[in-house]
């Protein structure tokens, strides 16, 4: 039988393998351009600093994913809106480590 605890570390386990903070800062450029990219994303880079709130806005700028379950709706869209909110919390607290990269690395690059 699965308990409450387990449940709620398997559900913030999901919910932060998708956060624009951990795709951007904890993962490589390469990683976080190339999902970007599948997205299909109109961005061409993106900046590290508040480089997750930048990563979900770039996702809904891109077009709709639609699902083949809801062909009707969009799928992800409501889960990045969801994500603005930790997004910007998570990249407040890394802001010291992501002004540094931006000096030392400059933007994330989005591959064509």
């Amino acid at each position: 039988m699965i308990n409450t605890r387990s449940l709620l570390l398997v559900a913030i386990g999901l919910f932060l393998s998708g956060c624009g903070t951990i795709n951007t800062v904890f993962r490589s450029d390469e990683v976080a351009g190339h999902k970007l990219k599948e997205w299909k994303t109109n961005c061409g880079s993106i900046p590290r600093v508040y480089s997750g709130f930048f990563y979900d806005f770039c996702v809904l700028d891109g077009p709709p994913d639609v699902s083949e379950r809801n062909p009707a709706a969009p799928a992800g869209i409501p889960l990045m809106l969801i994500d603005f909110i930790p997004s910007v919390v998570f990249d407040t607290l890394f802001l010291p480590y992501t002004i540094y990269r931006q000096n030392v690395d400059g933007n994330i690059e989005i591959p064509n």
